[in-house]
């Protein structure tokens, strides 16, 4: 089985693609989220979670709803991580998290695609993405032959740098920096509620047709790079940057 949560599309496609090779289902994480269900599920014996980068890990909405949820039948799990750069360390605690679900560890994969964390970054333009996914097709290959192999993934090489990044930033980061508090959004918003769907974390909320944003945010980047009007900012730092979304693409 498939567990897929994606922001604003690039996991959705690679678990897609795995999906498609290994005629496996896909479970939507967003959704499971969004309505607050830790139900048990049938797995199966293996498990592939496919997941954005979020500050050099796993989302911490993902991995608190893979600790609640109890898993009937999983024997060994694969984590496929999608990032702009890189994963840091994450390797390390997507080895702890299986061994508290007393799952296999059967590695992590990195695939490089489209950023789309404009908050602080600069998304690629419509061309760029699309030649970005396309050199991710090797990578997305290897990662669909290994697991109908049922092999591990290859150990990457960590250094200092991962480390310090996956181990002392991440939590400074969740707690400095990922706040919902510089979303804005212009006069010309129509209120279509799009924001409120695209919302993993239901943080958004519409007050006299306008969002308004709460305490509660993951910082995934769908209620800006969704807005088909592109009235939403993240203070300054948005403004004039590229909104991305996957199926902005036309990849099939």
């Amino acid at each position: 089985m498939i567990l897929c949560y994606s922001g604003t599309g690039n996991s959705r496609y690679i678990a897609q693609r795995i999906a498609d090779e290994l005629q496996d289902n896909i479970v939507d994480l967003n959704e499971k989220i969004k309505t607050n269900n830790y139900s048990s599920i049938e797995t199966g014996g293996d498990v592939i979670l496919v997941v954005p980068t979020y500050a050099w890990r796993i989302p911490k909405i993902v991995s608190n709803w893979l600790y609640k949820t109890k898993f009937i039948g999983a024997k060994r799990i694969w984590f496929v991580m999608n990032c702009g750069s890189e994963i840091g360390n994450a390797t390390k605690y997507n080895l702890m998290l299986a061994n508290d679900k007393h799952l296999d560890y059967m590695g992590t994969k990195q695939i490089l695609m489209p950023e789309n964390y404009i908050a602080m970054f600069n998304a690629p333009q419509l061309e760029e993405a699309k030649g970005i996914v396309e050199k991710a097709e090797i990578n997305i290959k290897e990662t669909i032959k290994y697991i109908r192999e049922g092999k591990a993934f290859l150990k990457p090489c960590h250094n200092l740098y991962d480390r310090f990044m996956s181990g002392l930033v991440n939590p400074l980061f969740y707690h400095f920096f990922v706040k919902a508090a510089a979303f804005k959004v212009k006069d010309t918003c129509t209120g279509c509620n799009q924001c409120v769907k695209k919302c993993p974390m239901n943080n958004i909320q519409l007050i006299d047709g306008k969002p308004v944003w709460g305490k509660n945010c993951t910082h995934c980047m769908a209620c800006i790079c969704y807005c088909p009007q592109e009235v939403i900012e993240y203070g300054k730092k948005s403004v004039g940057k590229p909104r991305y979304r996957f199926e902005q693409l036309k990849i099939k």
